[in-house]
């Protein structure tokens, strides 16, 4: 039980960072949003390692492979547009900036967050685990992870919105260089 909890912590903390991201740039950013928010990353959280378990060695070596260059093209493609629409003038960034968090988008970033998930089931299907257990603890700590970074997020951008979302935005490129560079070196 502790080695999930910590596994779970350890996978939940891209979407906590993501979340304190999205509680700063989107304006009108509310309790129902950190939710919804909870809601889409606890649920890859727990799908991704039940999906990398039942593929376990088939398909290893390709998620191995490439899952670090898609997590990191995902994360780095959503920063570089928040701090792009953090630096547009003032009339242009408010409309940008009170864009809502589509399915679209949250999807995006569950995925961009979740694929370390992935090759956590690929590897459970090596070991002695109940992976429904695990994957239901992955996503209970995602989703409680998420809605507290974006609640967080949400009270840090209505003091530094403009400086915060590009805060956020390079904190995003930052975890996907992080996930980049712990694969390839």
């Amino acid at each position: 039980m502790g080695a999930v909890l910590l596994i779970a912590f350890s996978l939940a903390l891209d979407a906590f960072a993501v979340s304190v991201c999205s509680g700063i740039s989107v304006k009108g950013f509310r309790a129902k949003h950190a939710v919804t928010m909870g809601l889409y990353f606890g649920a890859y959280q727990f799908f991704m390692p039940l999906i990398g378990w039942y593929l376990g060695r088939s398909v290893s070596t390709y998620i191995e492979a490439y899952g670090h260059y898609i997590a990191f093209g995902l994360l780095a493609l959503i920063g570089v547009r928040m701090i792009r629409e953090a630096l547009l003038p003032a009339p242009h960034r408010s409309a940008q900036m009170s864009a809502p968090l589509t399915p679209v988008r949250l999807s995006l970033l569950a995925v961009a967050t979740s694929i370390d998930a992935l090759a956590v089931g690929i590897s459970m299907a090596f070991m002695e685990v109940n992976i429904w257990f695990s994957a239901a603890v992955i996503g209970i700590v995602a989703f409680s992870l998420s809605v507290i970074g974006g609640l967080a997020g949400c009270r840090l951008g209505t003091l530094f919105r403009t400086r915060a979302a590009v805060l956020g935005g390079l904190v995003l490129i930052g975890i996907g260089v992080k996930i980049l560079l712990e694969h390839l070196l």
